[in-house]
């Protein structure tokens, strides 16, 4: 989607608003003891109390508010009865639609006290990588740039990327073109991003693994080597001289 009216930013602003504020109060209630369900339950009526539809129901029919996922799986897990247990690595994933449009954000966070340094450098190295790619979006840009800076981040610390989870485009649909914002340095990528840009960027950042696989149920991608991994998402609205953050958090009117 490219924004070219106020309508439409103000449209987007709000749902960023929600998919942020559901994303931040169920990271803040990932705890040792909660189950996954009891978590997507709360999701699912704040996004309710806010007039929003959840985006993976909505396009397609996934079992769950929210996607949370935990260890092992690290995107699309479906809420259950899974039980929080201490040192979790948790990830909590919002997509919403709202009045036309939609919105994606994501946190990952380590349930109770074990938080180990190197959970805690891959949680900062997951959230420094986005920042990295946020600050390079801007007009004029080539997509493939914002994928080089990031993986270069990455390997400076240590870490790896798992190269078959991506960001998108994002507005009027829960994925647009571009369709897949790779986190890595693409050749073939010869994308150039416009002003007005709204696309959803997300990395996943590994200990070890550089792709993931399909789990049993369809839905679940998990890593098969026991690798940790965090992802940070945010939507943005790319203008001449920055992206605009749409699900940075806080206070809703």
């Amino acid at each position: 989607m490219i924004v070219k009216t106020e309508e439409e930013w103000q449209g987007l602003r709000e749902i960023g608003a929600i998919v942020a504020h559901v994303r931040d109060a169920l990271i803040a209630q990932v705890r040792v003891g909660v189950t996954t369900l009891e978590l997507d339950k709360l999701g699912g009526e704040l996004l309710a109390k806010h007039g929003a539809e959840s985006a993976p129901i909505k396009m397609y029919e996934f079992p769950g508010f929210t996607c949370i996922s935990v260890n092992e799986t690290v995107a699309h897990g479906i809420p259950g009865d899974y039980v929080i247990k201490e040192g979790d690595i948790v990830n909590v994933d919002v997509s919403a639609y709202k009045n036309g449009f939609y919105a994606d954000t994501g946190a990952t966070t380590v349930a109770g006290s074990d938080v180990s340094p190197l959970k805690q450098r891959l949680l900062e190295t997951a959230e420094l990588v986005v920042d990295v790619s946020i600050k390079k979006a801007r007009a004029g840009a080539k997509l493939n740039s914002l994928g080089a800076a990031v993986y270069r981040e990455a390997r400076k610390r240590g870490f790896h990327i798992v190269q078959n989870l991506t960001g998108h485009g994002i507005g009027r649909s829960l994925h647009e073109e571009p369709e897949h914002i790779v986190s890595y340095y693409d050749p073939d990528d010869t994308t150039v991003l416009e002003e007005g840009h709204v696309i959803a960027l997300e990395s996943f950042v590994s200990t070890g693994a550089d792709h993931v696989v399909q789990g049993t149920d369809g839905w679940a991608l998990q890593t098969t080597d026991g690798s940790l991994v965090a992802q940070f998402e945010h939507t943005v609205v790319v203008t001449k001289d920055k992206a605009v953050i749409l699900t940075l958090g806080g206070q809703l009117d």
